[in-house]
């Protein structure tokens, strides 16, 4: 159905969101807190894209794959480029191949094995920060957000230390974009040929990892076959849990540093009690999502405040948007708030594509925030040398130094 001439519900004069344009993604929210009021169904001629920016909209578009796919992709320039996308890429998939690929990946992500890494996870922190003690400096994301994650991630896929920082690199530059850019989608969807060395060498050494259980497990698949995975499959599945893992924890950990540096007070009450600390992370998580925005292929003809989307197009998911939205989290949206009462955000998404790692994310917040405060219970961060990450997929820090008393 071609597009209604009653543009005025979406095409409000000097309402504009650009996933590319860097000064507006510096501080996106008031253009978020604009299109949820004025064009809460928002059409990008230029790049040809659709967005919800509400709460509500956002909740039920992500869980309705029947009509938003994931199959084309999650990225607007990945969708527009009409590609195809390898087998047990997780995240660009939709069910029923997707229930079966995602149960597979489950099994490595159970809270038992979670829970489990407490310890290893609190060692990491430890290894980052002890270091830093008496220096009057830290950097969140160069000290810590870019090496625990990757750590931790690394110890589950049986990556050794040696290699560590390169595999990180190489998972984070797939996601990287030129500032303003769109990503280089011809260089973005690697099928992890970097952990082939790895896969050969660990058949011949099974251990107690991610690797080694991807290697043997069995598995009925969409034809009804039970079988292994194939080769490429499982470069694809380590690199899905290499870039997931990696990525969006460590934007995580840089924004604790701003956002608490920003809210003395608050983080004053978490040194004091640190029991506070998994509804602090939930809020940062809400406050400043490291993913803000997820896109999908529009499968069939769809109607939003009063106007309709029709089949082929693609729609832009504003998880920043929804985040804040005040008819989700009340009056007080814009502000952080530690206390706020605990209410479903979209930071991890919804539905079929909640987020696997979620669980390890959370862990991973808790616990480096237990260990920063403990050991430096304040800082004054240095946004003049901070550097905002230049990708259009992932919204956080490349770097957050700060100076510590």
């Amino acid at each position: 159905m071609a597009m209604s001439t009653d543009t005025e519900a979406h095409d409000v004069e000097d309402v504009y969101y650009d996933p590319y344009d860097v000064v507006l993604n510096a501080n996106p929210y008031p253009m978020f807190g604009r299109l949820r009021e004025e064009a809460p169904l928002y059409y990008n001629a230029q790049h040809d894209f659709y967005a919800l920016s509400r709460f509500d909209d956002v909740d039920k578009g992500l869980v309705d794959h029947a009509t938003f796919s994931s199959a084309r992709g999650i990225i607007l320039e990945l969708i527009k480029a009409n590609l195809d996308i390898p087998p047990g890429l997780l995240i660009m998939e939709d069910p029923p191949i997707h229930d079966i690929h995602r149960k597979l990946l489950a099994r490595m992500f159970t809270p038992r094995k979670i829970a489990a890494l407490e310890t290893q996870i609190r060692d990491f922190c430890a290894e980052s920060l002890d270091p830093l003690i008496g220096t009057g400096h830290i950097d969140f994301v160069a000290d810590l957000g870019a090496q625990m994650p990757m750590k931790v991630i690394s110890m589950l896929l049986g990556i050794p230390e040696d290699d560590q920082e390169f595999i990180r690199d190489h998972t984070n530059r797939q996601m990287r974009t030129e500032a303003g850019k769109p990503m280089d989608h011809e260089h973005g969807l690697a099928t992890g040929e970097i952990f082939a060395a790895y896969i050969d060498w660990r058949a011949e050494h099974p251990s107690d990892d991610i690797m080694t259980e991807l290697l043997n497990v069995e598995f009925v698949d969409e034809t009804g076959a039970t079988r292994r995975l194939t080769r490429d499959e499982l470069l694809i599945y380590l690199n899905v849990v290499a870039g997931a893992g990696n990525e969006t924890t460590t934007r995580l950990i840089g924004w604790a540093g701003k956002v608490l540096a920003e809210h003395p007070d608050q983080r004053r009450e978490l040194v004091d009690d640190p029991a506070l600390i998994p509804q602090a992370i939930e809020e940062l998580l809400r406050f400043e999502p490291p993913a803000p925005h997820a896109a999908r292929y529009v499968a069939r003809d769809v109607s939003f405040h009063g106007q309709t989307v029709p089949e082929g197009s693609v729609m832009m998911m504003l998880i920043g948007a929804a985040c804040h939205d005040p008819r989700q989290f009340g009056s007080d949206s814009e502000e952080f708030n530690i206390h706020r009462p605990l209410r479903q955000h979209l930071a991890f998404s919804v539905g079929t594509h909640f987020c696997l790692g979620s669980a390890l994310a959370r862990l991973e917040g808790r616990v480096a925030l237990e260990e920063l405060l403990k050991r430096f219970p304040e800082w004054d961060v240095d946004l003049a040398n901070a550097r905002l990450s230049p990708t259009s997929t992932v919204r956080g820090w490349e770097s957050m130094p700060a100076s510590t008393p």
